[in-house]
């Protein structure tokens, strides 16, 4: 079976088209009209091997809150349809990822729970167009529509390009980690039976 999804989000003020495969390869197509976040987004494909394509209209004469959150709601969802009924999956995954100074672990639980814990810290408030506060907005709104439990966790870390990629970064290759078929897990990988 397919683990894909398509899905539109139409609001005063974003318009978005995102479409995933989990079992991709990391193709990627991402225009969202802030160029940092892009550039974060790619790493979850890249990292994350999961061919994804996002184009958004937003209202980026305000600010770039309304993008980046949206895109965060919209992401959650595409990733909660596509695992389907969730039989067969590893359902945990972590990982530390260093970019050069920066560490930063990540650890996902797919566990129905939606919630975000992070300490995370961005020593610069805006990188290019991208407001840096919004990067726990953005996963606690993956979290939340994904019904997934998300763990960021920073070690050390100075710039704050290399803190946030590394965030991006983990969190793509702990959904990997999470989202992997495992053969040997029957059915719902809980012991209630249900996620």
């Amino acid at each position: 079976m397919s683990r894909t999804s398509r899905i539109e989000r139409n609001t005063n003020e974003t318009q978005i088209r995102l479409e995933l495969n989990l079992d991709g390869t990391g193709k990627h197509s991402i225009q969202t009209g802030v160029g940092f976040f892009d550039h974060m987004l790619t790493h979850i494909a890249k990292h994350g091997l999961i061919d994804l394509t996002v184009e958004v209209t937003g209202d980026l004469h305000i600010d770039d809150h309304h993008t980046v959150e949206d895109v965060g709601i919209v992401l959650g969802k595409a990733l909660a349809e596509a695992l389907g009924d969730r039989v067969g999956i590893t359902r945990v995954g972590n990982i530390a990822v260093p970019m050069d100074e920066a560490l930063v672990f990540c650890a996902i639980d797919i566990s129905g729970r939606g919630f975000l814990v992070s300490n995370v810290t961005y020593p610069t408030p805006k990188l290019g167009d991208f407001t840096t506060e919004m990067v726990p907005e953005f996963f606690r709104a993956v979290a939340v529509n994904a019904g997934w439990t998300v763990h960021l966790h920073q070690y050390v870390g100075s710039n704050t390009h290399h803190i946030i990629e590394s965030a991006f970064k983990a969190f793509g290759r702990a959904t990997a980690l999470a989202v992997a078929k495992d053969p040997r897990v029957q059915g719902i990988p809980s012991t209630k039976g249900v996620l």
